[in-house]
């Protein structure tokens, strides 16, 4: 097959390792600067170019779409779909995904576990939006931010007021979270590929952070999911529309919770915390899933 990684930088970890997977079972796969591609967007013909060139026919595509380009990322995939390529990840649930209050209602609408959240952007009272998720401490988040960017654990009413009252005051909207304590700083990345769970580690905050976050001093190790977790995981990326993904769990006393479902997943802390060759599995996933020269248009909505 021929597959394209849709990536900014072919050197990260994720994108290499894809590269090398992809080669290694034979398949023919090229790196593609999402940014530097354009589109001709006609009925007869639609195309994307790429460097002065019409891009080749492929079989299939692997978006490795970041946050801050999700506008422009998930229009090349939508043109990509229109020539009929398949997209591991169709343009509409990356978007769908990457919009953190549609997808926090669209997992309550289906009755996924989720701490409890309140949305504003200038509440009249904020000690009631406080109080409605449980009181302090909570958790405030920008709703655009990324990688923990944005996201303010608040241990008094007091604090939680001065911060929504400081990110009001820039013109942000904003989530408040519960604040689930007994998670002690750790949560589950779960790997979720065609519908399983492939992989799965804990990550745990660093000493002094709440945030566990591998890019912020998290450490990451094996972990063993309870029946409950593995289909929390599996029902949230169902919901988003998903094929590749991972979902972030909490352990709460009520249960499994999601906090996040991000359609571009990191590879190299959920590899060497599990020594799987996930890179592998999504590549088998796409051999299966994807048929040669399809010329079937997917996702154009």
């Amino acid at each position: 097959m021929r597959i394209a990684i849709l990536s900014r930088n072919a050197n990260l970890y994720s994108t290499k390792r894809l590269v090398e997977a992809g080669r290694n079972k034979g398949h023919e796969v090229d790196v593609i600067d999402t940014m530097h591609c354009y589109m001709d967007i006609t009925s007869a013909k639609p195309s994307v170019r790429y460097k002065g060139k019409r891009l080749p026919k492929y079989d299939a595509i692997i978006p490795r779409i970041g946050a801050s380009v999700s506008f422009y990322g998930t229009a090349v995939v939508r043109q990509f779909e229109m020539t009929g390529t398949y997209s591991i990840n169709e343009s509409v649930a990356i978007s769908r995904s990457r919009d953190k209050l549609r997808s926090l209602q669209l997992l309550s609408r289906k009755g996924i576990g989720m701490p409890r959240t309140g949305f504003a952007h200038h509440p009249d009272k904020i000690d009631d939006l406080i109080k409605n998720v449980g009181g302090a401490p909570v958790v405030i988040k920008l709703l655009e931010g990324t990688q923990g960017i944005g996201v303010v654990l608040a241990d008094t009413q007091k604090a939680a007021e001065a911060i929504i009252e400081a990110f009001m005051g820039l013109n942000a909207s904003i989530l408040v979270q519960e604040y689930i304590k007994e998670a002690g700083g750790s949560d589950i990345r779960c790997l979720v590929v065609g519908g399983k769970v492939i992989a799965a580690m804990k990550r745990q905050a660093a000493p002094g952070e709440f945030r566990s976050n591998l890019h912020r001093g998290g450490s990451a190790s094996l972990v063993r999911l309870s029946p409950a977790e593995r289909k929390t995981a599996v029902d949230a990326a169902k919901t988003m529309g998903l094929n590749c993904c991972g979902v972030d769990i909490l352990r709460s006393n009520n249960g499994p919770v999601v906090m996040e479902v991000n359609s571009s997943p990191g590879l190299e802390g959920i590899e060497k915390a599990t020594n799987k060759d996930v890179a592998g599995m999504i590549i088998d996933f796409i051999a299966k899933s994807a048929k040669p020269n399809s010329t079937k248009t997917k996702g154009t909505g």
